[in-house]
């Protein structure tokens, strides 16, 4: 037969001290009803021949004692417990009536599988992996802003900014002039001034098409690299810009990460690459999907707290930097436990039991 875990379902605060009462009453009323057994039993017991295994005080039936007399706990006698009666270490005797009048009940220990579940808060940044730098590739002046304000939402190849490179112009001339002039002898002069309009800073597309439309193009259109919005705006219309000078600074949408405060005690539970749902309070029943990018080597000294850089999918770029997000980390490898109601648990403070109904006990 199964063992089954006595559950105690007594009810509120005041029912505490009640509880501590009835368990004495019980104890007591067992004491004085054992306590005048030896005297019947006495009598019987050289009929019986029963063995005595020991002597104990019901009320503390850890203490052994190996004859009888009076208690030192209580003021009553020694009880003594027989061989054919086991010695039940530990163990209380609670008549089937009583269980019901206090509401004891009993629950089967099943065995199933349990993984540790953690659950931690954090902030919304950017993803500092989907960055991409606008820069100026030749001196210019900046004539025509199409992006006015830091986070403007921008598309991939729109435009940014015009300038007007006028290095540009001269490289670009010269080489028309040695394409006008043709020959076959001319050609290490044409590539010449094609290398000498790449070292200005025109890309190949802007070669092609000074080739191709036989017209100087001394200005230019800055395109975004990637969709974003403009963490950045280092430039306004009219300024001078440097060659290599940061221009935009564009932060892409498609993903996020999220800093969760993981508590240093459970941090072994988390490892790059777990998957992850997270929730934000904007969006309620929505979830987001990602995984852990990287857990930082850093322990916050106020919080007891480490920070784990989760990466999530952004669809429609709804999650911004700043906003506070839950992150459920997915459970750890899952193992065979021992299962009981959570009423069958008893806190004590310092540890946690349960009250175990042997077989062939009332209830």
């Amino acid at each position: 037969m199964n063992p089954r875990i006595l559950v105690a379902a007594l009810v509120a605060a005041g029912l505490v001290a009640a509880g501590g009462y009835a368990m004495y009453s019980i104890g007591m009323n067992a004491g004085m009803k054992m306590a005048a057994a030896p005297a019947q039993g006495s009598a019987q017991g050289a009929s019986n021949e029963r063995k005595v295994l020991y002597w104990h005080d019901p009320m503390v039936p850890g203490q052994k004692f190996d004859k009888p007399g009076k208690s030192p706990f209580m003021d009553m006698d020694l009880v003594p417990v027989y061989a054919d009666e086991g010695s039940d270490e530990g163990g209380v005797a609670i008549s089937s009536r009583v269980q019901q009048n206090l509401g004891i009940r009993t629950a089967a220990a099943t065995m199933g599988e349990v993984a540790p579940k953690l659950e931690a808060v954090g902030t919304v940044a950017w993803n500092e992996r989907d960055v991409a730098l606008v820069q100026a590739r030749a001196n210019g002046f900046v004539e025509k802003l199409h992006v006015r304000a830091p986070l403007d939402a921008v598309r991939k190849g729109q435009a940014l900014a015009e300038l007007y490179v006028p290095e540009w112009v001269a490289a670009q001339e010269e080489y028309l002039g040695a394409k006008r002039i043709g020959g076959a002898g001319l050609e290490v002069l044409r590539e010449g001034a094609a290398q000498r309009m790449r070292l200005a800073g025109m890309s190949d597309v802007q070669i092609q098409l000074v080739e191709s439309t036989g017209k100087v193009h001394a200005r230019t259109t800055l395109a975004a690299p990637i969709d974003g919005v403009v963490g950045e705006l280092a430039v306004r219309e009219g300024m001078t810009v440097m060659s290599g000078a940061p221009m935009f600074r564009i932060n892409g949408l498609a993903t996020v990460w999220v800093n969760a405060e993981v508590p240093e005690s459970l941090a072994a539970l988390v490892r790059p690459g777990n998957a992850v749902e997270a929730r934000a309070a904007a969006f309620p029943g929505r979830t987001f999907k990602g995984k852990v990018s990287a857990i930082l080597p850093e322990v916050n000294a106020a919080t007891r707290t480490i920070k784990a850089r989760v990466e999530l999918a952004n669809p429609g770029g709804q999650l911004v930097p700043g906003m506070f997000a839950t992150v459920d980390f997915a459970a750890a490898a899952s193992r065979q436990v021992v299962m009981v109601p959570t009423e069958a648990v008893i806190q004590t403070g310092k540890r946690t039991v349960v009250v175990l109904a042997q077989p062939g006990e009332d209830g």
